[in-house]
Parts: C-alpha cells; sequence; structure tokens
C-alpha cells in the first residue's frame, strides 16, 4: 500500500499521508522514496504537503522531511506544508523546523500563499 497520495490542483502538487502515525522505520522509508519520487511530479514546481490526519510522527520520519526540503531546493521546487497537527507541530518548533519548513495553516490558505509574490516578486 502506498504510503503517500497525490492530486494535482491547479500548478500545485498535492501530498497527503495515508498513515496518522508514521513511527515504523519500513514505513518512513518507504514514505521518503514515495515523497523524492514525487517532486518530478511537481511540473509548475510547487508542491505541498497536507498533513491532514497525521498526529505523530518519529524523529526519523523528521531527517525525511528535511532532505525533501534540500531535495526540492535543488530542484527549484518550493514546498509548503499544511494541516499540521499541535503534536507534530510541536516537534517542529522544539528543533526550530518550523524557521526552516514554511508551514500554512490550511490547504487553502497555502495553495493562496504560492501565489503571493514577496518583497522582489
Amino acid at each position: 500500500m502506498s504510503a503517500i497520495t497525490t492530486q494535482i490542483n491547479g500548478e500545485i502538487l498535492l501530498v497527503g499521508f495515508t498513515d496518522s502515525k508514521i513511527l515504523d522505520s519500513q514505513r518512513i522509508e518507504q514514505v521518503g522514496r514515495e515523497l523524492q519520487a514525487a517532486v518530478p511530479q511537481a511540473i509548475h514546481k510547487k508542491m505541498l504537503l497536507v498533513f491532514r490526519g497525521v498526529s505523530f510522527m518519529s524523529s526519523a520520519m523528521i531527517t525525511k522531511l528535511v532532505m525533501l526540503n534540500k531535495g526540492c531546493k535543488a530542484q527549484g521546487v518550493t514546498l509548503k506544508f499544511c494541516e499540521v497537527s499541535p503534536n507534530v507541530m510541536e516537534v517542529f518548533k522544539i528543533t526550530k523546523l518550523n524557521k526552516i519548513f514554511d508551514i500554512q495553516e490550511s490547504e487553502e490558505k497555502a495553495v493562496a500563499s504560492f501565489d503571493k509574490k514577496g518583497w522582489f516578486g
């Protein structure tokens, strides 16, 4: 069974998780592989990880997210996260990854944020 789901919403590749708890090392490896394989599918260079339903993840899974972030940057893909549960958000805050990852409150806000231009955009 696949560990992630993918769908296209306009120009954005939406990626969801099929597990509510991502703790098992074999499953984490599978999630990591599937996430990396999904990056080239983001043909408009926009990828959104939707954490809806994910309540826990191990530190090994966090490592996979950091690697995904690096992979996306290397390929010029903008990566954003949304609907992160309070438990997972707490881990991101403790590890200061909330400063590295672009985390949006809802899928709707995250989708809209892709179109916002920065200072020099």
